[in-house]
């Protein structure tokens, strides 16, 4: 055994020898421990994916991909896949999880864990270069950005992947408007983040966490130049493959290849996003008239339209990609918990996916863990009970019961249909829902404000990842203000289990405080779909709706 390799490598690869894992188990398990992701795959017995070989791409030309492009005011704050896709051909991150849901080393070379989870020590590829300077990228850099974003006056998310094992949440002395102590964050120690030396940087964490790879790839997790301080824009630096030449919010963005690009590709000459706008015929239209050669994202009713058309070919994968109805838990509706259960009865899931997303999608259960997840745990399912749901809502005090408005918005179509969909299965419960929707851009400016919305949420490898960003107390996308000190608890102590089926153990526990106590009703899990013109060459549909424009090329 390696001196640096994790002591429980030795036990996974007895348990894939003697099959007590399967092969993409180990492969997971095994690259976040820190072994190589060529020596997992080869002990697995398969050939690592990857996409086309360099010398087999066509070289040159241009490549436009149809996408929202939304005002970006840092990096760091990056919220939504749209956002991210703009930056990353520019800037990069430590990790990369693929569309397996495997994370390799990217700008880091390696890393390395000990065997209590709490240190975590990353290696920094040497030969990466910033665009702007010829400089080279340091411990100084990385150091740099990690403690950005665990400032709370940055307002990352990263605030809450990273609160339990590197943040810790203190009294910062002050109320809020109802007396309540106000929460603040800091690093939980003075090392917490720590340079070893130029290449090297540690974490040092004062409880165990597992995912600390995926975390480094959570997509506002860019690496930036310290010295643009979160500034994003033309002739914005980075390590990427691209310089971005032009960016216009609701109009595009414009990028030109670097000559000298540290890793693979890119192939393109140039590469532009074109914002097409809400409505999903546009989309349609303009792959028909080869004004773009591809979408970003195309729905159901989309891919239905395009998927006959001679020059395009369509891609799907399944996903946790989903969608919420939250519900703010300090509304007065909303407090009494068999309200927000009453909800969850009211819900025809299997209608809802065959109307909504015209059978592209499985059923949820309003718990937000999916069954593709490594540490879902199955509870017995509950069908719609509309007499179980009207006696709760009565119980709580509404037993004529309300009315109330959803926030939603037009884009993609099929969030909309979603929300009109539950508005009419709701109405068989008493509840009259009056659904406001809202232009992305106004709706994305109160998406964790208004007391109930609808809102979709992307994929992420673990359980763990979502939850922590969505529901854990405080964090900065906490949009239903839920708060539950054993759920935060629970959290915490499953960040630390390696064994998924250990794991799912624990998280048996916090699905069901969701299911009981949560804030949500969740109706499906849904299948990701797009759509690309044959001459696009390596494109692979990652579940996160990445585009990663250096491995594309365009054929002659």
């Amino acid at each position: 055994m390696d001196k640096d390799e994790h002591p429980y490598i030795p036990t996974l690869i007895a348990d894939l020898n003697s099959r007590g894992i399967s092969r993409r188990d180990f492969l997971r398990k095994a690259t976040l421990l820190g072994m190589s992701a060529a020596a997992a795959y080869s002990l697995a017995g398969i050939s690592e994916q990857s996409v086309a070989r360099a010398e087999d791409m066509p070289k040159g030309g241009n490549l436009r991909i149809g996408m929202r492009c939304m005002e970006i005011k840092d990096p760091h704050l990056a919220d939504f896949a749209e956002k991210s896709n703009v930056i990353r051909q520019v800037c990069e991150y430590l990790t990369l999880t693929d569309r397996n849901n495997i994370t390799h080393p990217y700008l880091l070379e390696k890393w390395e864990v000990s065997e209590d989870l709490k240190t975590w020590t990353l290696h920094i590829r040497k030969n990466v270069k910033w665009r702007k300077g010829g400089k080279v990228l340091t411990a100084d850099d990385v150091v740099w950005n990690l403690k950005r974003v665990c400032d709370p006056a940055v307002g990352s998310s990263m605030l809450g992947l990273f609160t339990g094992y590197l943040v810790q949440e203190y009294d910062g002395g002050e109320k809020d408007d109802k007396g309540n102590p106000k929460k603040s964050s800091k690093l939980w120690a003075e090392n917490a983040i720590e340079k070893v030396d130029d290449a090297t940087v540690r974490l040092n964490c004062f409880a165990p966490q597992i995912a600390v790879p995926e975390h480094l790839y959570h997509y506002p997790m860019f690496i930036l130049d310290p010295a643009e301080n979160g500034a994003f824009g033309a002739d914005a630096n980075g390590t990427g493959p691209f310089e971005i030449v032009e960016y216009t919010v609701g109009k595009g963005a414009k990028y030109k290849a670097r000559s000298d690009y540290w890793g693979t590709g890119p192939y393109l000459d140039t590469f532009e996003y074109v914002d097409l706008g809400d409505n999903p015929g546009a989309g349609i239209a303009a792959v028909a008239s080869k004004q773009v050669d591809g979408l970003s994202e195309a729905d159901a009713v989309q891919v239905n339209a395009m998927q006959n058309f001679p020059h395009v070919a369509v891609y799907k994968v399944e996903t946790t990609q989903t969608v919420v109805a939250r519900m703010h838990p300090d509304a007065e509706q909303f407090k009494d918990k068999r309200v927000r259960q009453a909800m969850r009865y009211a819900i025809d899931r299997e209608k809802i996916i065959q109307t909504a997303l015209l059978g592209a999608g499985t059923p949820a259960e309003d718990h937000h863990v999916a069954p593709s997840h490594p540490e879902y745990a199955a509870l017995a399912k509950y069908p719609r009970d509309v007499e179980k749901a009207k006696k709760l809502l009565a119980d709580a005090g509404y037993p004529e019961g309300f009315e109330f408005e959803m926030v939603t918005r037009p884009d993609p179509i099929w969030e909309l249909n979603t929300a009109q969909v539950l508005a009419e299965q709701f109405k068989d419960i008493g509840v009259t829902i009056n659904i406001k929707s809202l232009p992305s851009a106004q709706y994305w400016e109160v998406w964790t404000t208004v007391p109930f919305s609808l809102t979709a949420w992307g994929h992420r490898p673990l359980a763990i990842m979502t939850l922590s960003l969505a529901y854990r107390s405080n964090a900065a996308w906490n949009e239903s203000h839920y708060s539950n000190a054993e759920f935060d608890q629970l959290l915490t102590q499953a960040e630390g289990i390696l064994d998924p089926k250990e794991r799912s153990e624990v998280m048996a526990k916090i699905e069901a405080i969701m299911q009981d106590d949560g804030p949500i009703v969740q109706p499906f899990w849904r299948i990701f779909s797009t759509v690309m013109d044959k001459k696009v060459k390596g494109f692979e549909l990652h579940p996160s709706q990445y585009i990663f424009a250096h491995q594309y090329a365009i054929a002659a």
